[in-house]
C-alpha cells in the first residue's frame, strides 16, 4: 500500500509529494489531465510573494512581515486568519532554498511588471517551467505518476482517510493530500453560486477562466456533501479583468490587461464605475474582474491614449485603435455622446501634479464621481486606444477549513490522515481580494506543511495495528 497518496498536479499537490517523499514515505501522485496539460493553474503563474528582511539575490531592499500582513489585510478587508496568514508569510521567506534544490530558478521582476521587484520573486521560464522541474524532481526521487486520472470520491471512516476511486480504479493509502483546486472551471456551479442579478443576467454565463478546464470542484463538492467543515464565499475568487478575445480556459497571464490604472474603465453604457487610480496595480488588479463581472453584460472597456503606451505589459492582442474619442466610441461599439461627455468630464477635472507611476504620485480628480486618487491625466493625446474586458476567473475561494498542521476538519476535529493544500484552503487566507503572488505563497506554505504531515501520519501506528502486536 502508498504511504501518501497526493490528488492534484499543481504546485501545491507537488509541494506536498515531494515533502512526503523527502520524509521517507511512498508517493503517490493522481493527475486529472494528460501529461501536456500538467500543473493545473500553476502552469500560468509567474512569480511567488516573498518576506525577506534585506535584500536577496532577486528581490531588492526589504518587504517585512508586517508589511506583508498589511497589504494582505487590505486586499482581503479583514477576510482573513491572522495565524494562518502569519503562518505563509513566515514560509515565503524561507522556501526558496528548498524550491532551487528541486530545479526552479528565478530572475528578477519583468521590465513591465509593477512594483514587484521589491515584494516577488519571479520563476525563470514561468510556471511551465516550474511545474515541469518539480515533475522531474518527483521522478527522480521515486514519486509514482498516473496522469488522466480525474479522482471523483473517497472512502473515508470516521474522518479517516481510506482509499480513492477514479471511475472503477481504487488507490488506498495510509494517508492523503487534497489539492485538486477550486471549481472554477465547473460552469454550472458557477452559475449556481452568482444567480441572477437584478437585470435579470447570469453573470457566470460570462465568465472566461484563465486557468485549467479540469477545476471542476468534484472532489470539493464530495468533501462538502461528506460533512467536511467549509470556509469562504462561493462567489469569492481570484478574478481578474481580462481581454474580453481571450479563449474560455487556459489564456493564462498573456490575457490580462494592464493599463487601468493609466486611464478609465467604462461600461457598456460609457459610464466610469470605480477608481482606477486607487493603489498599486499588484494589489487592485485582482479587484476588477468582480468590479466588470458586476456590470451590464459583464463587460466593460479600459481607455488610455498615447501617453500610457510603453507603461505596461502589454497584452497579447492589441487594442482598438483611434485618432480622436468618437472614433474610438464607434470602435468600441458604445454610445458615441455618452463616451465623449464621460471622457470630457473626466479630462476636465484632471488636476496638475508630478505623474510617477512608481508611486501613489498627486495626479488626481476633483469634484468627480468616483474619483481618480492617482495617475490621473486627461486622455488627450492620439492615438487612442481601447480595450474590451471581461471577468477572468483564475481560482475560486471557497475551501475546506484547516489549522496550522494542514488537516481536513469534520465538526471541529482534524482528520488523523487527510490534508488539503492549495486552492482547496486558500479561503482560510483569503477571504475576499488578491495580491499578486500570494497564491503561490499559500501552495507552497500549505503543500509542504500537508505532504510533511502527511508522511508522518502514514508512519504513525494506527489502531489497527496496536491490536495485532503481541501483550
Amino acid at each position: 500500500m502508498t504511504d501518501v497518496l497526493v490528488i492534484g498536479g499543481g504546485n501545491a499537490a507537488l509541494c506536498a509529494a515531494l515533502m512526503a517523499r523527502e520524509a521517507g514515505a511512498t508517493v503517490q501522485l493522481l493527475e486529472a489531465s494528460p501529461r501536456e496539460w500538467r500543473g493545473g493553474n500553476s502552469q500560468h503563474v509567474r512569480n511567488l510573494r516573498c518576506m525577506h528582511d534585506a535584500p536577496q539575490d532577486v528581490l531588492v531592499e526589504a518587504y517585512t512581515e508586517e508589511e506583508f500582513w498589511q497589504d494582505l489585510l487590505k486586499v482581503t478587508g479583514g477576510r482573513t486568519n491572522e495565524a494562518l496568514a502569519r503562518l505563509v508569510i513566515r514560509a515565503s521567506a524561507t522556501c526558496r532554498p528548498w524550491m532551487r534544490r528541486h530545479g526552479v530558478h528565478f530572475q528578477p521582476s519583468l521590465s513591465g511588471a509593477l512594483h514587484t521587484a521589491r515584494t516577488n520573486a519571479f520563476f525563470m521560464g514561468g510556471g511551465k517551467a516550474l511545474v515541469n522541474a518539480y515533475y522531474r524532481s518527483a521522478e527522480r526521487l521515486g514519486v509514482q505518476l498516473r496522469y488522466d486520472t480525474p479522482v471523483d470520491r473517497l472512502e473515508l471512516q470516521d474522518g479517516r482517510f481510506v482509499a480513492a476511486w477514479s471511475g472503477g480504479q481504487r488507490f488506498a493509502a495510509k494517508a492523503c493530500v487534497l489539492a485538486s483546486g477550486g471549481f472554477e472551471s465547473n460552469r454550472e456551479w458557477l452559475r449556481e453560486a452568482w444567480g441572477v442579478n437584478e437585470r435579470g443576467e447570469h453573470p457566470a454565463d460570462n465568465f472566461l477562466i484563465r486557468g485549467t478546464r479540469f477545476n471542476t470542484g468534484v472532489l470539493l463538492r464530495f468533501m462538502i456533501d461528506a460533512g467536511a467543515d467549509t470556509i469562504g464565499d462561493p462567489t469569492q475568487a481570484h478574478m481578474v479583468a481580462i481581454d474580453a478575445r481571450a479563449p474560455l480556459y487556459d489564456g493564462g497571464i498573456c490575457t490580462r490587461i494592464d493599463c487601468v490604472s493609466l486611464g478609465v474603465v467604462v461600461n457598456r453604457e460609457a459610464r466610469r464605475f470605480y477608481d482606477e487610480g486607487e493603489d498599486f496595480w499588484p494589489k487592485r488588479y485582482a479587484i476588477w474582474g468582480r468590479l466588470v463581472a458586476q456590470q451590464p453584460g459583464q463587460v466593460a472597456y479600459s481607455v488610455i491614449d498615447a501617453k500610457a503606451v510603453g507603461r505596461f505589459m502589454p497584452p497579447v492582442f492589441p487594442g482598438v485603435k483611434a485618432g480622436s474619442l468618437p472614433e474610438l466610441a464607434r470602435g468600441l461599439g458604445l454610445d458615441e455622446a455618452a463616451f465623449v461627455q464621460t471622457l470630457q468630464a473626466y479630462n476636465a477635472a484632471c488636476r496638475p501634479g508630478s505623474f510617477d507611476h512608481t508611486r501613489l504620485d498627486d495626479c488626481r480628480t476633483e469634484s468627480l464621481a468616483p474619483a481618480k486618487t492617482h495617475w490621473a491625466r486627461p486622455i488627450d493625446t492620439p492615438p487612442f486606444y481601447g480595450y474590451a474586458l471581461k471577468p477572468g476567473v483564475t481560482f475560486t475561494y471557497l475551501g475546506l477549513k484547516v489549522d496550522e498542521t494542514a488537516a481536513v476538519r469534520f465538526a471541529g476535529r482534524p482528520s488523523p490522515n487527510l490534508f488539503v493544500a492549495g486552492e482547496m484552503m486558500a479561503g482560510n487566507v483569503l477571504g475576499q481580494g488578491y495580491t499578486a503572488g500570494v497564491g503561490m505563497s499559500i501552495g507552497t506554505a500549505f503543500g509542504r506543511i500537508a505532504g510533511t504531515q502527511a508522511a508522518a501520519a502514514a508512519a504513525a501506528p494506527t489502531l489497527k495495528k496496536a491490536e495485532h502486536v503481541p501483550a
